[in-house]
């Protein structure tokens, strides 16, 4: 938070301080020619002009408004859209069962949502699904996110602890590399976070261990996960750190606390400045067909309590053949068509 208003955003009016690089409303660039920082550990995603090289334009691919030609100027040359940055969109698909799509969304200048996931074969066997949503208004949370994702998914992939044999200390394992996971995406956001920077890059954390019917959830901020049986009542495995949460838990109404000023205002998250980044887990055991999402607030803005959102799930997933990257991207479309107010994130498995 600055200060002092000195100007307002050019692209949605919101007061924003002369020195401010993002618009804390809707995420607008201020300053896009600036120069990044000289830390270099730090990639800010400025856009200095430079000339798009070769290799930089044959990242991209195609146009996504149109299919055209991007030119050497990072430019459609068919309809003039600027090309998309590979963070801007990208999908993972480490089984047939399991995806995930993440978005930049329609409002905002940079995609600050990160995911990480990583599954075995078998359908059902062992799946894990890390999502981060960086904070805008902190400076690199774009890097920070995404490498906080990837160091915790290589914490829980490595990990394989079954306990003393018991499905409680079994549980209780996976509940341990889980919170080791969160230390490993708190450091990696620290190391992607210049030691004298005036906002110091900051992210949420949530990751689904699902490991032969033992499901395991944790998080620390505002992003989600969710159980949603088949043929049970769906369910909702984190409770936010936030704002709203504090009041839906005093009894305000949760579309009455979910769309006041401090709506998205969260209580934790991991970060330099993070009062504490220790996951609160939770322990399911998966005994039929389902899905497991997997989501940032860019998803469930839209559609927050667990039936309706179920309900969305089911019904895109229905649509498009019960394949889970496709699901994803549905659900990531859909999102955008209802606004694209936010980065967009979602992963998916499906039991």
């Amino acid at each position: 938070m600055t200060s002092s208003t000195d100007t307002v955003c050019p692209n949605c009016g919101g007061p924003v301080a002369e020195a401010d690089l993002f618009c804390e409303a809707c995420g607008t660039e201020l300053k896009p020619g600036a120069a990044a920082p000289t830390s270099p550990a730090l990639d800010t995603d400025t856009e200095p002009t430079v000339e798009i090289t070769a290799a930089v334009v044959d990242a991209v691919g195609p146009c996504r408004s149109c299919g055209g030609t991007i030119g050497a100027d990072g430019y459609c040359e068919t309809c003039g859209t600027k090309a998309a940055k590979p963070r801007d969109h990208f999908e993972e698909q480490p089984a047939p069962w399991v995806a995930g799509v993440c978005d930049r969304g329609i409002r905002h200048s940079r995609n600050e949502d990160a995911m990480a996931i990583a599954a075995d074969a078998e359908p059902g066997s062992r799946a894990l699904l890390v999502v981060c949503d960086g904070v805008s208004s902190s400076l690199d949370s774009d890097v920070a996110s995404l490498a906080a994702a990837r160091a915790a998914r290589d914490v829980l992939e490595a990990g394989h602890a079954q306990g003393l044999g018991t499905e409680t200390s079994r549980a209780g394992a996976v509940a341990a590399r889980l919170k080791a996971a969160a230390d490993a995406a708190s450091d990696a956001v620290l190391d992607n976070t210049s030691p004298d920077s005036p906002n110091p890059a900051s992210c949420t954390f949530v990751a689904a261990v699902l490991e032969n019917g033992l499901l395991v959830a944790g998080n620390v901020g505002d992003s989600r996960a969710y159980w949603f049986p088949d043929t049970a009542e769906p369910i909702a495995l984190t409770v936010d750190d936030s704002w709203a949460a504090e009041l839906i838990a005093t009894g305000v109404s949760r579309a009455e606390a979910e769309s006041g000023p401090h709506a998205h205002a969260i209580t934790r998250w991991l970060g330099k400045d993070a009062p504490d980044h220790t996951p609160r887990t939770t322990t399911l055991h998966v005994t039929g067909p389902g899905w497991l999402l997997v989501c940032s607030d860019g998803l469930w803005n839209y559609c927050s309590e667990a039936a309706p959102l179920a309900d969305l799930v089911r019904q895109t997933a229905a649509d498009h053949g019960g394949e889970p990257k496709a699901t994803a991207s549905a659900l990531v479309d859909w999102a955008n068509a209802q606004g694209g107010q936010d980065n967009i994130t979602v992963a998916l498995a499906r039991l």
